[in-house]
């Protein structure tokens, strides 16, 4: 669904969850300004049984004129004339008063839970509804000059929702902070409004309310009701405790449960460990050491219908511990006599030449799905492309001994893959940003790749001979390798990507 799909619709209305946090707000302004660009009669909206209090929601709506509407829930009888649009929320769950419409709409980054609204847009991967918003406003190619305030309002939005960016894991969500002009005083004074002293004493309170697993060195702790930017303070606080290793601050709110994550050390990846929370009834990532999500209340409670939610949290920390075991490339190696021997097909990968798009010595940073690469340009950088749009740099040398260039365009599309972010570079000096797919050529390898391999029983977190300090995981099924050359040399290959791209041989 892109803007343009809703413009034929006039009025429109704009609709906030109730009790809207700033990420609502942020969105919902980025579609009404770009509906009132159209000149169609628009309204931003919200409902429920109380009006914003925060007081840094009420310095947003002031000082970037938000021109936001309460409308209490005795109107909802009300019908909406046009097209109703629920933002950061979906249209007839727990957490937005149900108004009648002519023609609805939902654009969201939660967990889908409606799923009758053919103009339904749902982004749960990314970190915040005003990345989403940013999308759609930059693809109807609408410039955003703060001239009205709206970089600052859809920044803010972000910094909020990833809790001041301490869970930013998207790149397109990287992608809104970095491009967006903003109003840095005015982002000033919200984050110095952003806690009140009611939430301070729902901080202290849940720190004395703590639960500790010696097992796994992890603590649980449950939160009052409060803003989510709150239990990432918490959590902070929490980690500084010589015992604790990990742990998982959370609390209830109308729609569901939002938590926080923390870890300190390299055998526990927080946003994998988000990701383990919230499986099936939720969305959650951020960085290594940093994370979060949220869990629909709808889903949980479908899962879950007798269990506590501190109970679920502890269980659940239990079985993520339980259930892969460490293992240390270069302190064992494996039983090849269990394992059989494959051939690495001959898929196209995709490469560029740095020195072709900027000048040697240009500082940039590559940004892939799998996150951010700082580099300098040097002549004889090479970038190849794999499958699903990740980034590997390599010297010319070392990219002539292992690939061959074949004379035409590589397209990830042709491999069979859509990636979910086409990689880019950025000039760290000028902004300038590059789009590598524009100008990636084909290349294959240059010659065979043999490894031993066998299926995982078990899920491992292993630290390779080239990473000491991030494991790679594997969960049963995937695949334990090791080069033909060095057994030693071994990695973890996830189960679809070598059914697609390794054959046995037969010895």
């Amino acid at each position: 669904m892109r803007l343009t799909d809703l413009e034929e619709y006039d009025p429109i209305t704009i609709q906030c969850h109730d009790n809207p946090d700033a990420d609502a707000l942020g969105a919902g302004y980025g579609l009404y300004c770009y509906f009132k660009s159209k000149g169609r009669q628009v309204r931003l909206i919200y409902s429920g049984p109380n009006q914003i209090q925060k007081s840094n929601l009420k310095l947003m709506i002031e000082k970037l004129g938000l021109p936001v509407e309460y409308v209490a829930p005795a109107e909802c009888a009300r019908k909406i004339d046009g097209l109703l649009i629920t933002v950061d929320c979906q249209y007839g769950a727990g957490n937005v008063t149900r108004f009648e419409a002519d023609t609805l709409a939902i654009i969201d980054h939660h967990q889908q839970e409606i799923e009758d609204i053919p103009l339904t847009l749902i982004q749960p991967s990314l970190g915040s509804c005003c990345t989403l918003v940013w999308q759609l406003l930059t693809d109807a190619n609408y410039v955003i000059d703060d001239r009205n305030y709206l970089g600052t309002a859809l920044y803010y939005g972000l910094y909020m929702d990833t809790k001041q960016f301490s869970e930013l894991f998207n790149p397109l969500d990287m992608d809104l902070r970095e491009s967006v002009p903003y109003e840095k005083s005015l982002i000033t004074k919200f984050v110095n409004a952003n806690i009140s002293l009611r939430e301070l004493e729902v901080a202290a309170l849940a720190l004395l309310r703590y639960s500790y697993n010696d097992d796994y060195d992890f603590a649980v702790i449950r939160s009052k009701p409060c803003d989510p930017n709150v239990l990432g303070i918490i959590s902070d606080f929490v980690l500084q405790v010589d015992l604790f290793n990990s742990c998982v601050v959370f609390s209830q709110l109308n729609d569901g449960y939002k938590f926080s994550v923390r870890s300190c050390i390299p055998e526990v990846n927080a946003s994998e460990l988000a990701e383990y929370l919230a499986e099936d009834m939720g969305s959650g990532g951020g960085h290594y050491e940093k994370a979060g999500g949220f869990i629909s209340m709808k889903l949980y409670e479908k899962k879950y219908p007798t269990l506590h939610a501190e109970g679920y949290f502890n269980n659940r920390m239990v079985e993520y511990f339980d259930s892969f075991r460490i293992m240390r490339a270069g302190e064992f190696e494996p039983d090849l006599k269990t394992m059989n021997l494959y051939e690495k097909r001959d898929l196209p990968m995709g490469y560029v030449e740095a020195d072709n798009l900027l000048a040697t010595g240009t500082f940039i940073t590559i940004r892939t799905i799998k996150g951010d690469i700082e580099l300098r340009i040097e002549d004889d950088l090479y970038l190849v492309i794999g499958h699903k749009g990740e980034v590997i740099p390599m010297r010319r040398g070392e990219f002539e001994n292992t690939y061959y260039i074949m004379q035409e365009k590589y397209c990830l599309e042709d491999c069979g893959t859509k990636p979910e972010y086409a990689p880019s570079i950025k000039n760290k000096q000028s902004g300038q940003k590059i789009i590598l797919t524009d100008h990636t050529m084909k290349c294959l390898p240059a010659k065979k790749q043999y490894v031993y391999a066998k299926p995982l029983e078990e899920g491992i977190k292993l630290f390779t001979l080239w990473e000491k300090d991030r494991y790679m995981l594997g969960k049963p099924g995937d695949y334990l390798a090791a080069k033909q050359e060095n057994p030693k040399d071994v990695f973890v290959i996830p189960k679809a990507v070598f059914e697609q791209g390794y054959d046995r041989i037969q010895r």
